[in-house]
């Protein structure tokens, strides 16, 4: 990494920080959770992060934001370089026919969807969301771009939390945090 670069990644590391709000006990006794909603809601600080996936990522043809929040940052990179947009969704919301895979959280099972025809056949797919903890809805969602006939060029996240080992759970795929949480 060239000191440069090296630079920018600490201060980017530095804004999520001071924009992340733990929230113990949430959504179950035990867990803290960690919101980065204040960072979506400073329109500078947003911007800057967005201008930095974009800067650290390419080339891709679609970007695929992962439910809920994942979302926002996918739309945001997506109008910054002109690619579509993709919801990888929570089952049951989407309408037509989908494929869809049941994976395990940090605290439960969960299932997503994306429609059937959401990629276009071979297309380069950045996959966003906010927070990679144990890696498994990060790894389903890759199987569904997959399984819909694209490739995964990279995850980019807001923020990692290491301890929970994500990176694992990807199979070797290109991750970049810009936070990374031991």
């Amino acid at each position: 990494m060239t000191a440069a670069r090296a630079e920018g990644t600490e201060a980017v590391s530095a804004l999520v920080s001071r924009h992340v709000r733990e929230v113990p006990d949430f959504p179950q006794p035990g867990v803290l959770f960690r919101d980065l909603t204040p960072l979506f809601a400073d329109g500078p600080a947003f911007r800057a992060v967005v201008d930095v996936i974009v800067a650290r990522h390419g080339p891709f043809d679609e970007v695929a934001g992962i439910e809920a929040r994942g979302f926002l940052i996918a739309a945001a990179v997506g109008y910054a370089t002109g690619a579509g947009v993709v919801p990888i969704r929570k089952a049951g919301k989407l309408p037509g026919e989908t494929l869809t895979v049941d994976y395990a959280l940090e605290y439960g099972n969960a299932t997503l969807e994306v429609h059937t025809d959401a990629f276009t056949p071979g297309a380069r797919v950045l996959l966003v969301d906010d927070v990679l903890a144990t890696g498994g809805t990060a790894a389903a969602a890759a199987d569904l771009v997959e399984r819909a006939g694209a490739s995964v060029v990279g995850l980019s996240v807001l923020m990692e939390l290491a301890g929970l080992g994500g990176r694992d759970a990807l199979a070797g795929r290109p991750v970049d945090a810009l936070l990374t949480v031991r």
